[in-house]
């Protein structure tokens, strides 16, 4: 797994701290580590983005698109599950489709991953519970939140695009895939739509 820099964790071995700070050395391993899919599109690393602020972005928008159109859902379930949705990559990394691991492998790792920080915490099996109910997609919450996380894969690709460094559109089509609210869907179709700073210039 590519990263930023060395993982925040390795430089507590053989010193003894409080649950809370062996747990935010752990956290920020998510700042560390790059989103490996957009490396693997060919994003320089200068701007490729960290796991850490795709999950702030998922939360922010898990939250606004809450109380904007689905007041139904429990909003403090999504937020949690959105904050927590990727901390299986701390210590598993940030599996691609071009890292043939299956997917059950993947969701072991993780799973491992997501028990070994959250266990020490007070209230860590709250937290437990509800990622592995967004990991199962067992509840409208969960299916929210996944469909978010989707979804801000397609505005950061046309933030990518803007920039001249992808082509979205592919990853507009796998985004599409997984909503099944149309308004989440159009979204997409209007980001579809925007011209890069290139079509303005040609008029």
């Amino acid at each position: 797994m590519k990263t930023k820099a060395p993982l925040p964790h390795d430089f507590l071995k053989n010193q003894k701290v409080s649950a809370i700070v062996e747990a935010y050395f752990e956290f920020n391993h998510l700042k560390q580590l790059y989103r490996q899919g957009w490396l693997q599109r060919g994003i320089p690393s200068g701007n490729c983005e960290s796991v850490a602020e795709h999950s702030f972005c998922v939360t922010l928008l898990a939250l606004f698109l809450v109380e904007s159109y689905f007041p139904e859902l429990d909003k403090w379930k999504v937020i949690c599950m959105a904050l927590l949705h990727d901390l299986g990559e701390i210590h598993a990394g940030d599996f691609t489709p071009l890292d043939n691991v299956e997917a059950s492998e993947k969701q072991r790792l993780e799973c491992i991953s997501v028990e070994k920080v959250l266990s020490k915490l007070p209230g860590g099996s709250t937290h437990l519970a509800l990622w592995k109910e967004f990991s199962a997609g067992t509840s409208p919450e969960a299916r929210f939140v996944r469909e978010i996380d989707c979804l801000e894969m397609g505005l950061q690709a046309s933030v990518y695009g803007q920039q001249n460094l992808v082509d979205p559109k592919s990853f507009f089509d796998s985004a599409q895939k997984v909503q099944s609210d149309s308004r989440l869907l159009q979204i997409l179709k209007e980001l579809e739509c925007l011209k890069t700073s290139d079509d303005m210039e040609r008029g």
